[in-house]
């Protein structure tokens, strides 16, 4: 399999030097509308980024789709705008793929999909225990063309400690599934380089390989901007860790069944990080 690596950034310095070296999506995170509620105190990623933004990273791509998260589907009101002009906008900025972020219902997507009316390509971020439980009705709305399985706040919803813990419990799997029953392309979840993270990058890799996954974000440990003090170190991170994880792909590859030793050896490693993070 070749996984279609996500980025996200809303530098086009950035986005061109992903490109460059292999990314295949860039991505531009312009959700913010209850965000900072849900995950207010963790340590995730909470962009602001806009339309302009959009039209900056667009500028400059030649090969990477541009993929944009738009805000859930909302009414307009003095604080935001309706969902139906900003979608507008960030298909008149050039999107390629907009993904829809913490629904809940079939009624939503269909609004959204309606809403991007064969414009762009329409990814589901599938977030929410609510929208597990419809997922049946959901899936079955013409003019989805993509899932992708947002580890944080789903595993937020079911009371987890540690993100990668739907991962070990079998409901990503089960997720997996469910969309291969209704032919959608799915992905999940997100990567640092080979060797770090919490749980090693080699041991999601392979569950990508055992589930079937087509997409996965680079995460922010993958290439911490902030830390990072010129070009060349942004340069020499991305060519090495997009070389490294290309060669780890095609040793999966070369296995022909099932990965169930990955599974066990993932499990393990992540029931130590809750364990840990409990103490």
């Amino acid at each position: 399999m070749a996984l279609k690596l996500m980025y996200i950034t809303n530098r086009p310095d950035v986005a061109e030097v992903a490109e460059i070296n292999g990314v295949d999506r860039i991505f531009v995170d312009m959700e913010y509308i209850g965000k900072a509620d849900r995950q207010g105190g963790l340590n995730t990623v909470q962009n602001r980024h806009t339309v302009e933004d959009v039209r900056r990273i667009r500028a400059v791509l030649r090969k990477s789709a541009l993929l944009v998260r738009c805000n859930p589907i909302h009414e307009a009101t003095e604080a935001y705008g309706s969902s139906a002009a900003e979608i507008d906008s960030i298909v008149e900025a050039g999107a390629d793929i907009i993904m829809l972020p913490f629904f809940k219902t079939a009624d939503e997507v269909e609004a959204f999909v309606s809403l991007v009316g064969g414009r762009a390509r329409v990814m589901l971020l599938l977030e929410t225990p609510a929208a597990v439980e419809n997922l049946d009705s959901i899936l079955s709305v013409k003019g989805v063309d993509e899932v992708f399985i947002g580890l944080n706040d789903l595993s937020l919803g079911y009371g987890k400690t540690f993100l990668f813990e739907v991962l070990a419990d079998g409901t990503v799997e089960r997720l997996c599934l469910k969309c291969r029953e209704y032919g959608l392309p799915y992905g999940f979840g997100g990567i640092a380089s080979l060797g770090k993270g919490l749980v090693h990058a080699e041991y999601i890799m392979g569950e990508h390989y055992r589930l079937g996954s087509g997409s996965v974000i680079l995460s922010r440990s993958f290439c911490h901007i902030g830390q990072l003090q010129s070009m060349e170190e942004i340069r020499r991170t991305f060519e090495e860790g997009l070389s490294g994880i290309r060669r780890l792909e095609s040793q999966w590859e070369g296995i022909m069944s099932p990965v169930w030793e990955n599974y066990r050896r993932t499990a393990e490693q992540i029931g130590r990080v809750v364990e840990n993070m409990r103490k």
